[in-house]
Protein backbone atom coordinates (compact mmCIF):
# COMPACT_ATOMS: atom_id res chain seq x y z
CA UNK A 1 0.00 0.00 0.00
CA UNK A 2 1.27 3.38 -1.10
CA UNK A 3 1.57 6.39 1.40
CA UNK A 4 0.44 9.56 0.25
CA UNK A 5 0.78 11.79 2.82
CA UNK A 6 2.81 14.62 2.51
CA UNK A 7 6.60 13.83 4.04
CA UNK A 8 7.63 16.47 6.63
CA UNK A 9 10.48 18.45 6.12
CA UNK A 10 13.32 16.96 8.58
CA UNK A 11 13.29 19.85 11.51
CA UNK A 12 16.83 19.17 12.58
CA UNK A 13 20.51 19.90 10.87
CA UNK A 14 21.38 16.44 9.20
CA UNK A 15 23.98 15.53 10.80
CA UNK A 16 24.60 18.13 13.21
CA UNK A 17 25.61 17.44 16.50
CA UNK A 18 23.47 19.56 18.62
CA UNK A 19 25.55 19.30 22.14
CA UNK A 20 28.11 20.75 20.22
CA UNK A 21 29.75 24.49 21.49
CA UNK A 22 27.83 27.54 20.30
CA UNK A 23 24.34 29.26 20.10
CA UNK A 24 21.19 27.62 19.80
CA UNK A 25 17.65 29.98 18.32
CA UNK A 26 15.03 27.83 20.06
CA UNK A 27 11.11 28.48 19.49
CA UNK A 28 8.74 26.18 21.57
CA UNK A 29 4.95 26.46 20.73
CA UNK A 30 2.24 25.64 22.79
CA UNK A 31 -0.80 22.68 21.14
CA UNK A 32 -3.01 24.32 18.62
CA UNK A 33 -1.08 28.24 19.37
CA UNK A 34 -3.37 28.13 22.70
CA UNK A 35 -2.68 31.41 24.43
CA UNK A 36 -1.57 30.11 28.31
CA UNK A 37 1.42 32.61 29.08
CA UNK A 38 0.12 35.39 29.30
CA UNK A 39 -2.91 36.95 31.46
CA UNK A 40 -6.29 38.17 29.78
CA UNK A 41 -5.58 41.79 28.56
CA UNK A 42 -1.99 41.52 28.45
CA UNK A 43 -1.20 42.52 24.68
CA UNK A 44 1.88 44.19 23.77
CA UNK A 45 5.12 44.83 25.23
CA UNK A 46 7.54 42.41 27.66
CA UNK A 47 5.69 40.53 30.00
CA UNK A 48 6.04 42.12 33.39
CA UNK A 49 4.97 41.41 37.17
CA UNK A 50 1.19 40.66 36.60
CA UNK A 51 1.60 39.84 33.12
CA UNK A 52 2.44 36.06 33.07
CA UNK A 53 -0.01 33.74 33.63
CA UNK A 54 -0.25 31.00 36.20
CA UNK A 55 1.03 28.91 33.70
CA UNK A 56 3.85 31.29 32.15
CA UNK A 57 5.50 31.91 35.52
CA UNK A 58 6.02 27.95 35.62
CA UNK A 59 7.42 28.23 32.26
CA UNK A 60 9.63 30.91 33.43
CA UNK A 61 11.08 28.90 36.56
CA UNK A 62 11.70 26.18 34.29
CA UNK A 63 13.76 28.22 31.42
CA UNK A 64 15.65 30.35 34.53
CA UNK A 65 16.47 26.86 35.65
CA UNK A 66 17.92 25.12 32.45
CA UNK A 67 21.94 26.43 33.54
CA UNK A 68 21.25 25.18 36.83
CA UNK A 69 20.50 21.36 35.71
CA UNK A 70 22.44 21.64 32.77
CA UNK A 71 25.83 23.64 33.70
CA UNK A 72 27.18 23.40 30.45
CA UNK A 73 24.59 25.76 28.78
CA UNK A 74 23.61 29.21 29.31
CA UNK A 75 20.57 31.26 28.91
CA UNK A 76 21.94 34.44 27.20
CA UNK A 77 17.97 35.75 26.20
CA UNK A 78 14.54 33.85 26.36
CA UNK A 79 10.95 35.56 25.86
CA UNK A 80 7.58 34.48 26.88
CA UNK A 81 5.04 34.97 24.34
CA UNK A 82 1.10 34.22 24.94
CA UNK A 83 1.40 31.19 22.85
CA UNK A 84 5.40 30.49 22.35
CA UNK A 85 8.85 30.50 23.72
CA UNK A 86 11.76 32.16 22.46
CA UNK A 87 15.22 31.04 23.55
CA UNK A 88 18.99 31.65 23.24
CA UNK A 89 20.56 29.25 24.65
CA UNK A 90 25.00 28.48 24.31
CA UNK A 91 26.19 25.19 24.74
CA UNK A 92 29.88 25.95 26.06
CA UNK A 93 32.56 23.39 27.84
CA UNK A 94 35.52 24.71 30.13
CA UNK A 95 38.04 21.86 30.80
CA UNK A 96 36.79 20.02 27.80
CA UNK A 97 33.63 18.08 26.88
CA UNK A 98 32.08 16.20 29.77
CA UNK A 99 31.61 12.67 28.87
CA UNK A 100 27.75 13.02 28.04
CA UNK A 101 27.26 16.40 27.27
CA UNK A 102 23.58 17.82 26.91
CA UNK A 103 21.78 18.02 23.30
CA UNK A 104 19.24 20.64 22.66
CA UNK A 105 16.78 18.05 21.93
CA UNK A 106 17.07 16.60 25.62
CA UNK A 107 16.93 20.00 27.17
CA UNK A 108 14.09 21.34 25.44
CA UNK A 109 12.56 17.93 26.52
CA UNK A 110 13.19 18.14 29.74
CA UNK A 111 11.91 21.70 30.11
CA UNK A 112 8.83 21.01 28.68
CA UNK A 113 8.44 17.61 30.80
CA UNK A 114 8.54 19.88 33.50
CA UNK A 115 6.37 22.04 32.50
CA UNK A 116 4.03 20.00 31.79
CA UNK A 117 4.68 18.48 35.12
CA UNK A 118 3.63 21.32 36.78
CA UNK A 119 0.42 22.57 35.35
CA UNK A 120 -1.12 19.01 35.01
CA UNK A 121 -1.91 18.92 31.06
CA UNK A 122 0.40 19.08 28.33
CA UNK A 123 0.17 22.43 26.76
CA UNK A 124 3.26 21.75 23.68
CA UNK A 125 2.89 20.94 20.39
CA UNK A 126 5.09 17.89 19.54
CA UNK A 127 8.27 19.73 17.84
CA UNK A 128 10.18 22.69 18.38
CA UNK A 129 11.95 24.68 16.35
CA UNK A 130 15.65 25.60 16.40
CA UNK A 131 18.44 27.69 14.45
CA UNK A 132 22.39 26.93 14.89
CA UNK A 133 23.56 30.76 15.36
CA UNK A 134 25.99 31.70 13.04
CA UNK A 135 28.14 34.35 13.78
CA UNK A 136 27.90 37.70 15.63
CA UNK A 137 25.66 39.55 13.44
CA UNK A 138 23.37 36.49 13.32
CA UNK A 139 23.02 36.26 17.58
CA UNK A 140 22.92 39.93 17.15
CA UNK A 141 19.81 39.57 15.16
CA UNK A 142 18.10 36.97 16.63
CA UNK A 143 18.68 38.88 20.42
CA UNK A 144 17.05 41.91 19.10
CA UNK A 145 14.08 39.45 17.71
CA UNK A 146 14.02 38.09 21.10
CA UNK A 147 13.88 41.73 23.06
CA UNK A 148 11.03 43.31 20.47
CA UNK A 149 8.94 40.60 19.98
CA UNK A 150 6.71 41.06 22.82
CA UNK A 151 5.90 44.27 21.65
CA UNK A 152 4.73 43.15 18.35
CA UNK A 153 3.17 40.84 18.84
CA UNK A 154 0.07 42.11 17.38
CA UNK A 155 2.29 41.17 14.06
CA UNK A 156 3.76 38.46 15.22
CA UNK A 157 3.11 34.89 12.42
CA UNK A 158 1.69 32.84 15.85
CA UNK A 159 -0.63 35.91 16.99
CA UNK A 160 -3.91 35.05 18.23
CA UNK A 161 -6.18 37.37 20.04
CA UNK A 162 -7.97 35.00 22.09
CA UNK A 163 -7.23 34.58 25.71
Amino acid sequence: MENNLPKRKPNRLQGYDYSNPGAYFITICTRDRKNHFWNVGATIGRPQEGVLSAHGKIVESAIRNIPKYYPTITLDHYAIMPNHVHLLLQVHFEGGRPMVAPTMKRVIQQMKGYVTKQIGKPIWQKLYHDHVVRGEKDYEKIWNYIELNPQYWHKDCFYTHEF
